[in-house]
């Protein structure tokens, strides 16, 4: 957990320029992966890795157009539309993370917004069980209002999830069913309830370092900062838009999450999609740079994941002590 140090010690601030991010993002590797390790030596004092599942509630038929995502009715993928699950279903898969060691879980339905009604009223139901196996709750669900955003608070939300993606700029080279603003407005609408924030980014999109810089900024600008920051690798899947572009390479990552965890010093950076394409060797270089959390599980939402078994086992090897439950009921 974090130590008492003082805020200024961490260099704890919400005026970072682009600029700066870019400086600090362009240090000699070496450089700015033990400058990000003293940050988080400073911050969390510890080398415990979170583990968070992550179950798809509702899958496919979603109508935006993310240029990355299988899920979009706009593109032509495996993937096929699926209704909400039962509420018992989900409990049962959040018992068996639980089980396994996770101490977070994340609920994703594929919606632009979630409309009132009974399929609403069933997720509150997951939360409110979720919370009561004594496990951190999260959605991700698209744009809330305020009402919603309230509810979900009332249910034991712990935290929401709604990713800035990349920058302002390159943002409409990916998604044009929404606007920047659109993602803005549901962060301060979850803020504003009293929900922690859950929000990152996808590294290999196309984008420019100064792309991915801009992302960080516009995070590391939010007062608080948010809670959690997730840095996704882009998962290319045939039938996307963004389906034939090659994976990110290691450095382009460590270097995100680096810079990440100096720009906001107590999230916690939780390196996510694409681990199955990452070496051990180029994830534990991840968490030496200020990772300290996983999504864990076969299946992170409708894409691939390491095993519980293969994460476990990484984590043994490297002297990585997961989260113990007692730390986050």
């Amino acid at each position: 957990m974090p130590d008492s140090k003082p805020a200024d010690a961490l260099d704890l601030r919400h005026d970072w320029t682009r600029a700066k991010a870019r400086e600090i993002h362009d240090l000699p590797l070496i450089e700015l992966v033990h400058r990000a390790q003293t940050v988080h030596r400073a911050a969390f004092g510890d080398s415990q890795i979170q583990l968070c599942s992550l179950l798809s509630v509702k899958t496919g038929g979603c109508a935006e157009d993310c240029g990355y995502c299988p899920q979009s009715s706009h593109h032509h993928t495996k993937v096929k539309p699926e209704a909400l699950l039962d509420p018992r279903t989900v409990l049962a898969e959040a018992k068996a993370a639980k089980e396994k060691g996770a101490t977070r879980f994340c609920m994703g339905a594929a919606w632009r917004e979630p409309k009132d009604g009974s399929a609403f009223e069933q997720v509150l139901e997951m939360v409110r069980g979720v919370k009561a196996l004594g496990l951190e709750t999260c959605c991700t669900l698209g744009m809330l209002t305020d009402d919603q955003a309230r509810r979900l608070k009332d249910a034991g939300l712990t935290a929401y999830n709604h990713n800035l993606d990349t920058s302002p700029e390159f943002y409409r080279q990916v998604v044009t069913t929404r606007a920047y603003e659109d993602r803005l407005r549901t962060l301060e609408r979850v803020r504003g309830a009293g929900i922690e924030v859950c929000s990152g980014g996808i590294v290999g999109m196309g984008e420019s370092v100064d792309d991915r810089c801009g992302l960080l900024v516009q995070l590391a600008r939010q007062f608080p900062h948010p809670e959690s920051v997730p840095v996704n690798m882009l998962v290319p899947v045939e039938g996307t838009p963004l389906g034939g572009l090659p994976p990110p390479d290691t450095v382009s990552v460590v270097r995100v999450i680096a810079t990440a965890r100096i720009l906001m010093p107590r999230s916690r950076v939780r390196l996510s999609a694409g681990r199955l394409a990452m070496s051990e060797e180029a994830q534990l270089l991840c968490f030496l740079a200020g990772a300290n959390s996983i999504f864990f599980g076969d299946r992170l939402l409708t894409t691939g994941n390491p095993s519980y078994e293969q994460d476990l086992a990484m984590l043994e090897r490297a002297g990585l002590m997961p989260v113990a439950r007692e730390a986050v009921g």
